[in-house]
């Protein structure tokens, strides 16, 4: 795809005209191979340089000198472009610090060049082109945005316009970035000890359309930080493998597409300085593997070739099953989109490598600690055109998809004579013990989800998140447990999640991956499916519109379910009660330290929270879609006041005392950590070492009191009520909040009472944080400002306070005045870890 031109080459007799010469040369984007810059006498050839080394034959051939431990490449396609991926073999096991097993690194697009002795590798510039007839426009436009030369290479032998080069140092380094992401996550600062860092030949090999080469390298460090201390064999020397591929590219038989925003595809983008005035600068394409049908007039036919995924072998059962299964699921969707068993899974061959870029995989991840599942693509950055999918399942998950299970049916049973301190001695049932099998098959159902999830990605799809509002209808949600409430009032976990795949993914898939007739208009034919599904109510809403804390689409949430937001946080609001009611030492097995309660205790206490963030989204909340000009979809709609008020009202309840106390036989249940214990996903606790429940209810109050004083809801609210009084003012909403909080009447416990207190220093802290945060508008600050002032003239007033009250009142006049240091600063104890893992913070 460069340009061409010829070029003349004067013999100069200076060296300084030579030099210019070459200058020249490597001025212009194009071959040079064929330039006699040095003669073959000059270097050996080839097979006299390799005698006696290893050969590894492929789309590059090598050479191994293993007397010299060095790694040659045969070079003999020039200007030809070829992809060189990166990825790591193995991983460090932590899931903060990120450098996971089977993980992909960057993506580039080479050539090599030769000028002389030297062989460079040049990354043409792919955001920038002009796609034009016009060979100077091309040129323009190389010329004005720089390509990257990644690699320089003396010639060692030479036969004809083949050469070797040494590739030892240019593969024995640190092109995944492990040394920099260890450093980025706090860890220490390592540096590759080349004597330790050699060439892993059982992973090196050669193909028709491909050569992998891996290597073993080893980091090092003199203050190696705990998390690499923790899961290295010694955290001052980590060893892990990196994997290089150079693979063919494909021919141009692929047909890039253009993106659609109303449906949820990947893709690459770049900008076309030939495109008219009139049209669009930025082109962008969608992500997709080519699948092609053998007969494309047909309404239904085979593919010339289908799309495998291979399952990593190490996976155990039942667990290889659920995912063979859910990723399957996407079979069904290619059958609606007029393809014939386009789409299998199978588990790796003996013998294949996961590395090499021929096979789709799905690994299983370990880490120390749960962590994020992901699922990535090797693209085409020319065409868009996936070459191999990539999916990473963190091997943890599943066990705590059990847990959350677990807590909620505790369904271990009673041994002879456990006594349940507040009911005496139980019934005796040890024959009857539960095995917990309703929370393993949640987990595995959880996992058939997520596989297909994860695939999803690595097929070009990007995350639904309103799709859960209108009956689960993609596996590209994050969906939350489903749990019913059973006649008699025992909870059911039998359909917490879906079955197969939905009706959002049918569409999706026919709409990237639908071939059509000859002769078709495909823009026509493409835009008909998107109407379609609109008329049948599918819709798409993606993640910077539900994932911020201050997210405003009222249907488009994670971890949620329902149509309702308000509703279905009522009926989490009483699978939560029915739960903790229900909750005691048969949620552990027998045998188990009864402080491990704690750990199972942790995601039932918080499981409102999910959908508490998504009800937050209807406050200062409007509906809207993707709209294109013409398609007739509505485009903005502020949500109604009255349903604003009925998401305040809902949330409000959430930080009510009887809500967030933890009843005190669930509390003499728990002794502090036994000894050996790990610290787990706990509570922080201000009491240590016993379990502080008043510190989880004030983690609890947070994280619903942060998402209604969240800056951007705020702002809207402020915003939204002067376009239209029905809507709920900002200074309603604190009204509100402080009715149920400081302005309620007083607890009839004093165990109630200090949880209301937690409460009431949740709010204040909250107001005063945001009512001096500049990151709040003027017109918030002053409605935040102004509600300050009422509390404190409230508090003023009291004709005998409470400590907690005056505190409360000092405190505001600290704040008042703004010294230094004197700003209240209650910090909250922090989140227990959630969606799989991390605190959220609602700012």
């Amino acid at each position: 795809m460069s340009f061409q031109r010829a070029l003349e080459v004067k013999l100069l007799s200076t060296r300084a005209a030579a030099a210019l010469a070459v200058v020249t040369l490597l001025s212009f984007s194009a071959p040079l191979d064929s330039l006699a810059f040095q003669p073959e006498d000059e270097v050996p050839t080839i097979d006299n340089k390799t005698r006696g080394m290893a050969q590894f034959v492929g789309f590059f051939d090598l050479y191994w000198d293993g007397s010299e431990g060095k790694l040659y490449w045969e070079i003999d396609r020039w200007g030809t472009e070829f992809l060189y991926q990166v990825s790591l073999a193995s991983g460090l096991g932590s899931n903060p610090v990120g450098l996971d097993r089977g993980q992909l690194g960057s993506t580039y697009v080479l050539e090599a060049r030769r000028v002389g002795p030297t062989v460079l590798l040049v990354e043409p510039n792919y955001g920038y082109r002009a796609r034009s007839n016009n060979p100077y426009e091309v040129r323009a436009v190389e010329d004005a945005f720089a390509p990257s030369t990644h690699w320089g290479f003396k010639v060692e032998a030479q036969t004809g316009d083949r050469v070797l080069v040494d590739a030892t140092d240019f593969f024995l380094r640190d092109t995944h970035g492990v040394a920099r992401r260890i450093e980025r996550a706090g860890q220490g600062t390592f540096k590759l000890d080349r004597s330790r860092s050699v060439f892993y030949l059982a992973r090196t090999a050669g193909f028709p359309h491909n050569t992998e080469i891996e290597t073993s390298l080893t980091f090092t460090s003199e203050q190696p930080g705990p998390l690499v201390s923790n899961t290295a064999a010694s955290g001052n020397a980590v060893t892990l493998r990196q994997h290089h591929s150079l693979v063919q590219l494909p021919d141009d038989g692929y047909e890039p597409r253009a993106v659609d925003s109303r449906v949820g595809a990947f893709g690459v983008s770049f900008h076309d300085y030939a495109a008219p005035i009139d049209q669009p600068l930025e082109v962008r394409w969608v992500a997709r593997h080519r699948l092609e049908k053998r007969d494309p007039s047909l309404a239904r036919s085979e593919p010339v070739e289908p799309i495998v995924y291979y399952l990593d072998p190490g996976v155990p059962e039942p667990i290889a099953s659920a995912l063979i299964e859910g990723a399957a699921w996407w079979n069904e969707a290619f059958e609606e989109a007029g393809f014939i068993d386009a789409f299998r899974v199978e588990v790796l061959p003996e013998g294949a490598d996961p590395m090499d870029v021929r096979y789709n995989m799905i690994h299983w991840t370990h880490r120390s600690t749960r962590g994020w599942s992901y699922g990535g693509s090797v693209v085409d950055p020319r065409s868009g055109e996936i070459l191999k999918g990539n999916v990473n399942l963190g091997s943890l998950r599943v066990r705590q998809d059990h847990l959350l299970g677990t807590g909620l049916v505790s369904p271990f049973g009673a041994a002879i004579g456990e006594c349940d301190l507040a009911a005496g001695p139980t019934f005796d049932y040890l024959a009857a013990v539960a095995d917990g099998s309703d929370a393993v098959e949640m987990a595995l159902a959880r996992l058939r989800q997520l596989s297909a999830h994860e695939v999803g990605h690595t097929l070009g799809f990007a995350h639904n998140y309103i799709a859960s509002a209108y009956g689960r209808s993609s596996v590209m949600d994050y969906p939350a447990p489903l749990v019913t409430i059973a006649e008699g009032g025992a909870l059911d976990l039998s359909d917490a999640y879906d079955v197969g795949i939905g009706e959002y993914d049918k569409f999706a898939v026919k709409w990237l991956y639908g071939e059509f007739p000859e002769g078709t208009d495909e823009a026509a034919a493409l835009d008909r499916i998107v109407r379609d599904a609109l008329d049948r109510g599918v819709r798409f809403i993606t993640d910077r519109d539900a994932r911020p804390a201050g997210a405003a689409h009222p249907l488009a949430a994670l971890w949620d379910n329902g149509s309702d937001p308000v509703a279905m946080l009522e009926h989490e609001v009483e699978v939560r009660r029915i739960g903790l009611e229900n909750f005691g030492a048969s949620a552990i097995r027998l045998g188990e330290p009864m402080a491990a309660l704690e750990e199972v205790l942790v995601p039932l206490y918080l499981h409102h929270r999910y959908q508490v963030e998504a009800t937050a989204h209807s406050l200062g909340g409007a509906d809207y879609n993707f709209a294109l000009r013409g398609d007739g979809q509505m485009t903005i709609e502020i949500v109604p006041g009255a349903r604003q008020r009925r998401a305040l009202d809902a949330m409000l309840l959430t930080i009510e005392p009887e809500f967030l106390a933890i009843p005190e036989r669930i509390l003499q249940l728990i002794p502090p950590r036994a000894f050996g214990m790990s610290s787990g996903e706990l509570f922080a606790s201000r009491t240590s070492p016993t379990f502080d429940p008043l510190s989880a209810a004030t983690t609890a109050a947070d994280l619903t009191i942060g998402f209604i004083f969240q800056p951007q809801r705020m702002a809207r609210l402020v915003e939204f009520h002067a376009r239209d009084e029905s809507s709920p003012a900002l200074a309603e909403v604190v009204d509100r909040t402080l009715e149920v909080s400081w302005f309620a009447p007083a607890e009839e416990t004093p165990y109630m009472q200090e949880v209301r207190h937690a409460v009431e220093r949740v709010v204040l802290d909250r107001l005063l944080a945001e009512a001096g945060s500049a990151e709040n508008t003027p017109q918030v600050r002053a409605v935040l400002t102004a509600q300050v002032a009422s509390l404190s003239a409230w508090l003023a007033e009291l004709e005998s306070p409470t400590p907690h009250q005056r505190l409360a009142l000092d405190d505001i006049s600290r704040w008042w005045q703004r010294a230094e240091g004197t700003t209240p600063a209650t910090e909250v104890p922090g989140t227990p870890p959630g969606s799989p893992i991390g605190q959220r913070r609602n700012r």
